[in-house]
């Protein structure tokens, strides 16, 4: 098959799991072309844990997941996409496999556990063998060893058990493992644990059993060394065979953060695609950081959404945001939530990151007391503010990239003078292993395991602790988002993002929805405008607090509750409480996933569904979105025309080009009703875009501003340019000759004219014409998408 000549002009996000498989897709796939975008853009295809609902749990990478439909499938849905002039983008995930129950699943892993450190996929695995004295840790048991061999058994491998088929295996409930081909003929089982390559624990010993580096803290999966030329080639190559076969033309690569050289891994695949090939990265930005300069096209959009949520909060709305937020009790400054839930992360879950870290500090540094070694580790992750500072090891490093650790040492310096000296030395081996004192190999290996570590940290610490604690205004609580923001203007943070894109990134993704997503873009809208009518707000949060004492539950918690229906209309019981439990576990205070607490947990569904049924706070809500109806229109409807023509290729997730009210997953991977959908688009194209309510006009907007990106993709390819269109508007222009305009602030009253540049326009979606700024383009609909005509 031809490679697609089809430029890169939207994608359009599918989730695919045994529910929804690649014909499902296929079948979507004329809706799609209707739509208006260029590229299906594809959860991971590869084999997963069976029954996974998002794929990023590989197993095999020699094959396309059968419960999807396998490699046959996947060519009738490339076929199908080049019969509608549609490509196809696919999800890459380099970091980690899976290592689950019925480990012979991931074959290279059950020949290291079978062969241990001889094994030829020995060097697959990110393994610390020297801590465990060759061994691979697996802290499965349910308590200590000793009291669980009566559970263990002897067995032989059953035939649909792959690569165990005949061998002797070790059996603990759904567990099977491989016990090596030399080891001891003895019918003690003790003994015959002792002499494997694998050593057994129980879960609450994981901090010191825990060899092997992981995804964040899930230990069932197991990082990939694909920084080794070998790994990286047998993990890539049916992808990139596909690739060459013109069934594949881009990819989006998961968490290159945990890479151990994300810059070396992007140069790597790009030289193995087609010249061109676009490659975009899942890479969270925080606050003023810029993608480092990779070979890639872009991140996949979290930016895009950050800037675009900012530039619509109304100033106006700050002052009852904040003090209803105070009034809780909640912790007002986000920072010190945020350091705080760092710091537990840190004691809760990554102790076994910490401790190999500490392990090679110790070998690198000697002489240095190791628990002052360790707390030092401890306060630079804690105060490293974005993801990763990046050092190559035997490279100089790069001033702007290895800046955020020399901040961090500052914070350091000024917060424990105690640990001032030992900080600066453990900082300068971080950026100069060469440097250290002792083993310059465990020096390398700390500055490498470190700049793995801070993303968790990160992760871990921000968006799964304090963005479920910090409850001021929840729209914001977004992955590289600003919760606090509304103190200062959006508009001109917007307008910077978009010239450095239109210069740097043409080509990188927006987004306003993921399968990551906390909220979806149209719950954060809705709460952005209800939050600007203060009133509504304080009273609704002067409620909503009365409700949580009756009911047992603290201030903040309640403030989340009330703001969450209150985002998602049309939520039910067993959505709301999956959520609440989620977000409750999450943020680690009540309760959590290693520590529930139902009576807790109980007590806050229970507030959530007296507000859902209505009520003070419930009839409260209600009115307030009748009240401010308007205003949920329109900034539903600006930041969805912003993100479709803010320079890069716009990524819309499943269901987005209607309303999208759904929170974080599961709730976000429900399936879609394409075949609605496509009525639906239908039915509006016949009607010559007469809308009968917000789901039309939200249709109207995306596909019209897809259609005229796929016929004038040069125009969008153009730069970047603000309009000065007055106050509470936001407008620019994408080449010469799109104008882009949209009301930002609702409640501001609008001019009777909009100076629009000079010639003659007409909107897209409405049909209307304007000419050198008399009249407003916004009689019909708060947004405007012009092209000159004259």
């Amino acid at each position: 098959m031809e490679p697609l000549a089809t430029p890169f002009t939207a994608t359009y996000r599918l989730q695919l799991h045994r529910g929804f498989t690649l014909d499902d897709a296929a079948a979507a796939v004329p809706q799609l072309a209707a739509l208006g975008v260029s590229h299906l853009y594809l959860a991971p295809i590869l084999t997963a844990v069976p029954g996974s609902q998002h794929g990023y749990d590989v197993l095999d990478h020699t094959a396309i997941n059968p419960e999807l439909g396998g490699r046959e499938a996947f060519e009738r849905l490339a076929a199908q996409c080049r019969a509608n002039g549609l490509g196809i983008v696919v999800d890459v995930v380099p970091n980690h496999m899976a290592l689950v129950a019925g480990q012979w699943r991931n074959a290279p892993l059950w020949d290291v556990l079978r062969h241990g450190r001889e094994s030829t996929f020995a060097h697959w695995f990110d393994v610390d063998w020297e801590h465990l004295g060759d061994r691979f840790g697996l802290p499965i048991l349910g308590g200590p060893l000793a009291d669980t061999l009566s559970e263990l058994q002897l067995d032989t491998g059953r035939e649909d058990e792959g690569p165990a088929a005949g061998q002797p295996v070790l059996r603990y409930y759904e567990h099977v493992l491989p016990l090596r081909p030399d080891g001891p003929a003895t019918s003690d089982l003790a003994e015959l644990l002792a002499a494997q390559h694998w050593l057994l624990a129980s879960h609450t010993e994981a901090a010191e059993v825990l060899n092997y580096r992981r995804f964040f803290e899930v230990d069932q999966l197991v990082a990939v060394r694909v920084e080794e030329p070998d790994v990286f080639d047998a993990t890539h190559e049916l992808l990139l065979e596909l690739h060459h076969a013109g069934l594949i033309d881009g990819f989006r690569i998961d968490h290159p953060d945990g890479l151990a050289d994300p810059e070396g891994y992007l140069a790597r695949l790009a030289a193995a695609c087609r010249p061109g090939t676009p490659i975009w990265v899942e890479k969270i930005l925080e606050g003023d950081e810029r993608l480092p300069d990779w070979a890639c096209h872009g991140t996949t959009g979290y930016d895009a959404a950050a800037v675009i949520d900012a530039a619509l909060v109304d100033p106006s709305a700050v002052d009852a945001v904040s003090t209803t937020w105070a009034a809780t009790g909640g912790e007002p400054v986000l920072a010190a939530c945020v350091e705080g839930c760092k710091r537990q992360v840190l004691a809760q879950l990554l102790q076994p990151e910490l401790n190999r870290l500490q392990r090679a500090a110790v070998a690198a540094l000697p002489g240095t007391d190791p628990a002052r070694l360790r707390a030092a580790l401890s306060e630079l992750l804690v105060q490293l503010h974005v993801y990763r500072a990046y050092v190559t090891p035997g490279t100089p490093a790069d001033p702007a990239l290895v800046a955020p650790l020399h901040q961090a040492l500052e914070r350091v310096r000024a917060d424990r003078p105690d640990l001032a000296e030992v900080a600066v030395t453990l900082a300068g081996v971080l950026e100069r292993p060469e440097t250290a004192p002792g083993d310059t190999d465990a020096a390398r290996d700390l500055c490498v395991r470190f700049q793995q570590t801070t993303g968790p940290v990160m992760a871990k610490g921000i968006e799964d602790t304090a963005f479920y604690r910090w409850h001021r205004l929840v729209a914001l609580n977004e992955v590289g988002g600003d919760p606090a923001h509304g103190e200062h203007p959006g508009v001109e943070a917007l307008h910077a993002w978009a010239a450095h894109q239109a210069d740097r990134w043409p080509l990188g993704m927006t987004t306003l929805s993921t399968h990551d997503t906390k909220r979806s873009e149209d719950v954060r809208a809705r709460l952005l405008a209800l939050a600007g009518d203060g009133a509504s707000w304080t009273r609704i949060a002067n409620l909503a607090a009365g409700a949580a004492v009756r009911h047992g539950v603290d201030a903040p918690t309640g403030h989340l509750v009330w703001q969450t229906v209150a985002g998602t209309p049309g939520l039910t019981a067993e959505r709301l409480d999956a959520y609440l439990t989620k977000a409750l576990r999450e943020g680690k205070q009540r309760t959590s996933w290693l520590h529930p607490d139902d009576d807790y947990e109980q007590r806050v569904q229970a507030l959530g569904v007296e507000i859902l049924a209505g009520g003070p706070v419930g009839d409260a809500i209600a009115e307030a979105a009748h009240a401010n109806a308007e205003a949920i229109r329109t900034l539903t409807l600006a930041q969805k025309l912003l993100q479709l023509t803010l320079p890069g290729v716009p990524d819309t997730y499943q269901g987005a080009e209607l309303l999208n009210l759904t929170l974080v997953d599961p709730d976000n991977r429900a399936d879609i009703d394409f075949a609605a959908h496509a009525v639906r688009l239908a039915a509006l194209d016949a009607g010559n875009g007469s809308a009968d309510d917000l789901d039309d006009e939200v249709l109207l907007v995306t596909s019209r501003t897809l259609r005229l990106r796929r016929d004038r993709p040069d125009d969008f390819a153009a730069g970047y340019a603000p309009l000065p269109l007055g106050d509470g508007l936001l407008g620019f222009t994408r080449g010469d000759d799109i104008a882009v305009a949209v009301r930002r602030l609702p409640r501001t009253p609008l001019p009777a004219s909009v100076p629009l540049p000079e010639g003659e326009w007409v909107d897209m979606f409405t049909g209307s014409r304007h000419r050198d700024g008399t009249g407003s383009p916004f009689d019909a609909l708060p947004v405007a998408l012009l092209v000159r005509t004259a």
